[in-house]
């Protein structure tokens, strides 16, 4: 059954745990769910109070309201100087409905989609369900844990039809740079395939400029969230750039998989791209850029081996191989007994994946702290396995 092949998510389970340690009394510093502790910002939920006041609680069109659209198109041109129609804006529910359309349309029974191993674990996942295959390529610190042009066309095969990529990327937060992403849709064009890009950690990228892949081609699949940098995990509200060709369809698929992505949401969302809320937002984008310096020097200082500095997301992908052989059962033991939660590296693949953890800096500096200081004590008299 395909149901029994799809893996665990583990962090739930760690997240779970970590719950029922606190109902139990105990203080629990959360490192593992990406999940920033950032509110809503006011502005958008008060949109959301007066669309209900006014009664805007009815389903709108399966691709999204029309002036959402609109405005998603207009913040590629104004933030990122990318020429975005409207038309190919299809605003979903969370990008977790935008990435099972785009599959939906593109993989058909035992057809591959090439992707990263580590990677976003729900990615293989949706392939299943389409009875497609993952025709995964296993990536480490040499190519900054992302697929690069050389490695697609190294591991294209005759089933392969599309290849998915993602910048910022969950977990290792690294990058795919301009001119790399540039030879990557020209790879993948040139063999025939269609390429989808996560960008649902857009605007979390630090250091340097931002810029989307929709700049470069408007044949390839975009996929964007209102959950990380616009701060709206709950609100369960995405969108994905479609090639035209492919407009139909995918209206066709999300008016029987969703009928429409949530009325509520998309009306607060229209007040997420005012200049006024950008700039709060911006101003949590450098606190994360201030979390990661800090955790990144703690764990360092610690003993843990982070092969590359994340530049973007709000994730630390560091070797924990110095301490143990079994990243799982040292999550395990660290949340038992330190009361700090963190990811293993199972939950992301198959590929070193005992060696490593994913430490989410979605905490204050303070929390931070107090997660080092308890490591540091368990470290201490964790036995080397």
């Amino acid at each position: 059954m395909r149901a029994q092949s799809i893996s665990p998510f583990y962090v739930m389970d760690i997240l779970a745990r970590a719950r029922q340690l606190q109902a139990e009394g105990h203080d629990v510093v959360h490192l593992e769910v990406g999940e920033p502790d950032f509110d809503t910002p006011e502005s958008v939920r008060e949109a959301a109070k007066r669309a209900i006041d006014e009664r805007r609680t009815f389903y709108t069109p399966a691709t999204g309201l029309p002036q959402l659209r609109e405005a998603i198109a207009s913040y590629y041109q104004q933030q990122l100087s990318a020429s975005v129609s409207s038309r190919r804006v299809v605003v979903t529910p969370g990008a977790s409905g935008a990435l099972q359309l785009a599959l939906s349309v593109l993989v058909d029974p035992g057809q591959k989609v090439m992707m990263a191993d580590p990677g976003y674990p729900c990615n293989r996942h949706f392939v299943r369900m389409l009875e497609g295959k993952t025709n995964s390529v296993n990536v480490g610190a040499g190519s900054e844990y992302q697929l690069t042009h050389e490695l697609i066309e190294a591991h294209w095969d005759e089933q392969t039809v599309a290849v998915m990529i993602a910048s910022p990327s969950n977990p290792t937060g690294t990058l795919i740079e301009r001119d790399e992403m540039q030879r990557i849709i020209q790879t993948v064009s040139r063999l025939g395939g269609v390429l989808l890009v996560d960008e649902i950690y857009q605007g979390l990228v630090y250091g340097q400029d931002d810029f989307t892949a929709a700049e470069f081609s408007q044949d390839i699949f975009v996929i964007n969230s209102f959950s990380k940098f616009f701060s709206m995990t709950g609100w369960r509200l995405g969108w994905l750039l479609v090639p035209e060709e492919y407009y139909d369809a995918v209206d066709r698929l999300a008016q029987n998989l969703f009928l429409a992505p949530p009325t509520v949401s998309q009306y607060a969302a229209l007040e997420a791209f005012s200049e006024q809320n950008l700039q709060l937002l911006y101003s949590q984008r450098n606190k994360l850029e201030h979390r990661r310096d800090y955790l990144l020097q703690g764990l360092k200082a610690l003993g843990f081996d982070i092969k590359v500095e994340p530049r973007g997301a709000f994730y630390i992908y560091a070797d924990v191989s110095a301490f143990t052989n079994d990243s799982f059962e040292f999550c395990q033991q660290l949340l038992e007994r330190a009361h700090v939660a963190i990811t293993p590296g199972i939950d992301f693949g198959e590929y070193n994946a005992s060696r490593y953890v994913r430490f989410a800096y979605t905490q204050n500096e303070e929390k931070l702290q107090l997660a080092l200081d308890r490591i540091r004590l368990f470290l201490s008299s964790y036995e080397i396995k």
